[in-house]
């Protein structure tokens, strides 16, 4: 169950990347995936840009996200994120990322064996999508 610090991360994470990436990117909350049979909503996905259609919508999203964005509650483990991410690559996902609010930290895995750490006073890299992110605000 989210906390009041994942709703804030995610908050925060969807305002940095709309920000800096919104003639790129498309940055989606919550979206409800069933990729191959193996369903999932991740806390945000990063999708190839597209305009908003009020009068069609797609209740559930059959194509993988270009990264999936995972943002660790009190009730889950890192573990279980890490199983999630290595299920994110399987079905085409070409970035994960996890958040753990606690340690102000954010893995970004391009590939379920590569990652690099990034503190809240860095900037994040996300060399697969090209995204660059000061996380300082994300954190506070």
């Amino acid at each position: 169950m989210p906390s009041l610090n994942h709703g804030l991360i995610q908050a925060n994470l969807i305002f940095a990347l709309k920000l800096g990436y919104k003639d790129k990117y498309s940055v989606v909350s919550e979206l409800s995936l069933d990729l191959s049979g193996w369903e999932s909503v991740p806390d945000i996905c990063i999708i190839p840009k597209m305009s908003l259609n009020p009068r069609q919508d797609v209740v559930t999203v059959k194509e993988p996200p270009l990264c999936a964005i995972e943002i660790i509650s009190p009730s889950q483990s890192v573990n279980e994120l890490i199983a999630k991410a290595e299920r994110y690559f399987q079905y085409g996902v070409k970035s994960c990322w996890i958040a753990i609010p606690a340690l102000q930290n954010i893995y970004v895995f391009s590939s379920p064996d590569d990652y690099e750490m990034y503190k809240a006073s860095e900037t994040l890299s996300d060399p697969v999508l090209d995204i660059e992110l000061a996380l300082k605000e994300v954190f506070s």
